[in-house]
């Protein structure tokens, strides 16, 4: 049988075909708005569980605190009474009839120097601490006798010693605050790895080049830490001593209302006091986080 060749070349199309024309497709338009709704998810992500369960709580407090018989106010019975306390936190008529928001800053004020004394000479003890395994077994029992005393517990030493309620309300924030620090910058110091310590032998790193280059850094999320437990105490001392040394802080504040039986005074004082340690322990955190460049918690 013959084939014809012609009709089986058109069959088969063995004939070379010219390239498709190649099309650019437009520039993609970068999205603009991306980061910002990264950052929306984020904010809600962070915001929206706290508030939920801030809601379930507030329903539970509301439906317990509505029955007969019940000392303790309602969410809407705290606001109807004290709402002004949130509105005007700035407010001043007269030298003991402020604002809760001069007092929360009063008493920060006692905290400030209290703590920041702690934190200086608890890191410096620390580091001196951490350097011998003898020092640390001689002074880790005291360290750890002592931050069990409760901060009250401090207070009459304290005004025996000062005679004044503000440098002993100070005191009181001082002691109750040091052992964390200490404690936690010493283990901090035994944990740096010999490595970093045959460096600074091989650098001649003299003691001042030590702790700043070597020490600090390594001991870093020890040590802040340590400030982290300290701040929280020291805010917890604060408005103790204040029930008893009087003035004008927030502490002394509750323990008023209390003697006038204005207990809607009192949670709204709370709940300044709960968001001013929130605020203090993330700020202390925060440092942490630039400072060791994200190895602190």
């Amino acid at each position: 049988m013959a084939v014809n060749v012609t009709t089986l070349k058109r069959k088969l199309d063995l004939t070379p075909k010219p390239a498709a024309p190649v099309v650019a497709l437009p520039p993609r338009t970068p999205d603009r708005l991306a980061p910002w709704r990264k950052r929306g998810r984020a904010l809600v992500d962070a915001v929206l569980p706290p508030l939920v369960v801030l809601v379930v709580l507030l329903t539970i407090w509301q439906v317990g605190a509505s029955g007969e018989g019940s000392g303790l106010p309602t969410p809407v019975q705290v606001w109807i009474d004290s709402g002004f306390l949130f509105m005007e936190p700035f407010y001043v008529y007269g030298t003991q009839d402020i604002g809760l928001g001069w007092r929360v800053l009063t008493s920060l004020e006692r905290v400030f120097y209290g703590f920041g004394l702690a934190a200086v000479v608890g890191v410096l003890t620390g580091a001196v601490i951490g350097q011998s395994a003898l020092m640390m077994r001689g002074f880790d029992p005291i360290f750890q006798i002592l931050r069990t005393v409760p901060p009250l517990a401090w207070l009459p030493i304290s005004l025996a010693a000062f005679m004044d309620s503000g440098p002993s309300a100070i005191f009181v924030i001082f002691i109750t605050a040091i052992w964390p620090v200490i404690i936690n910058t010493a283990a901090g110091v035994r944990a740096i790895p010999q490595d970093y310590r045959n460096v600074a032998a091989v650098l001649r790193l003299n003691q001042v080049e030590f702790f700043w280059k070597i020490m600090v850094p390594a001991a870093a999320p020890y040590i802040f830490s340590g400030l982290r437990i300290g701040v929280g105490l020291s805010w917890l001392a604060i408005v103790a001593a204040e029930m008893l040394t009087g003035g004008v802080g927030i502490g002394f504040f509750i323990w008023d209302a209390w003697n006038s039986s204005r207990l809607s005074d009192i949670i709204v004082a709370l709940a300044y006091i709960g968001g001013t340690g929130f605020i203090l322990d993330r700020l202390v955190g925060w440092i942490g986080r630039v400072v060791s460049r994200g190895t602190a918690v």
